[in-house]
């Protein structure tokens, strides 16, 4: 249907109590395994697929759709362990030199510590808009929920429904933002000891191999972008396309500031030893970045 069939009358979601979605995805039709086709596996049907890494090859899959805009849900569970010099992803982007990408990494670590949630937003090609988190609970024990909701306006970052990060459209000062180019879903699983574990420092240990990541319940509601150049909307719920007027209220205000200010490792928009000079303008603006 066409984003003016309905109108979402419910201006403010919040963001603490799910969403109503009527079914899960699954990964045998709305996914292709791209890279390391033995050591990926989709199992109960669709409804289960892990990523493995040994020291011969790592694994990927990605979305057979494109989206433009849309609310993207998946439950991971990370590799449990020494999980160090391995990179876990999970994104959107689009393809060329001018791509455009909303990231998650999980950077591994040593068995006791934790690990860093990377997030990153390239819009145009331009990227170098990184936060860091460590998370409030244990990722390799069980699955957890993690969500990138985009429109035209705002990206959202979301773990178990919590916002962790927003970036806001700020074109009008100058930011490239990313709204128009459709984008698909990737994830891989990957070595990436020369950086990912206290700046390469600690090496992957292989004979803790294979390591494994594993996932279910994927949910797209969006627009799915049809090889005529044009939007489908893969839901006819109101409730479930409720991402496009989807903004945070007061508590979720709370627990942005709450997350930023408690597990917050790394953030560009204080770095200023990187921008000598100066801040980027979009960290000027927002606090909620």
């Amino acid at each position: 249907m066409s984003s003016s069939s309905h109108k979402v009358v419910i201006l403010l979601l919040p963001l603490f109590s799910a969403l109503v979605i009527a079914s899960a995805g699954n990964f045998y039709q709305d996914f292709n395994i791209t890279w390391g086709n033995d050591h990926a596996q989709i199992l109960n049907g669709g409804q289960f697929l892990t990523l493995s890494l040994d020291n011969s090859s790592g694994s990927a899959f990605q979305s057979k759709n494109e989206y433009l805009f849309g609310r993207i849900d998946m439950q991971i569970k990370l590799v449990s362990g020494n999980s160090a010099g391995t990179v876990t992803t999970y994104y959107l982007s689009s393809q060329g030199p001018t791509h455009d990408e909303i990231d998650f990494e999980f950077l591994g670590n040593l068995s006791g510590d934790p690990y860093i949630l990377h997030t990153n937003v390239f819009a145009k090609g331009e990227g170098n808009r990184e936060q860091q988190f460590y998370l409030w609970f244990d990722p390799t024990k069980a699955f957890h929920t993690y969500s990138i909701v985009w429109s035209s306006q705002v990206i959202m970052f979301l773990v178990d429904n919590i916002p962790i990060r927003v970036f806001n459209n700020m074109e009008s000062l100058g930011v490239p933002f990313p709204n128009s180019q459709p984008m698909r879903i990737y994830s891989s699983l990957w070595n990436a000891d020369d950086w990912a574990t206290r700046g390469g420092l600690v090496k992957t240990d292989w004979t803790k191999a294979p390591f494994i990541a594993s996932y279910r319940n994927f949910e797209a509601n969006g627009c799915v972008w049809s090889s005529g150049s044009s939007c489908v909307y893969n839901s006819n719920s109101l409730q479930a396309n409720a991402w496009q007027e989807q903004a945070l209220d007061a508590t979720g205000r709370r627990r942005l500031r709450w997350v930023q200010k408690k597990f917050m490792v790394y953030n560009y928009c204080t770095d200023l030893k990187r921008f000598p000079q100066g801040l980027p303008p979009e960290c000027k603006r927002s606090r909620f970045l």
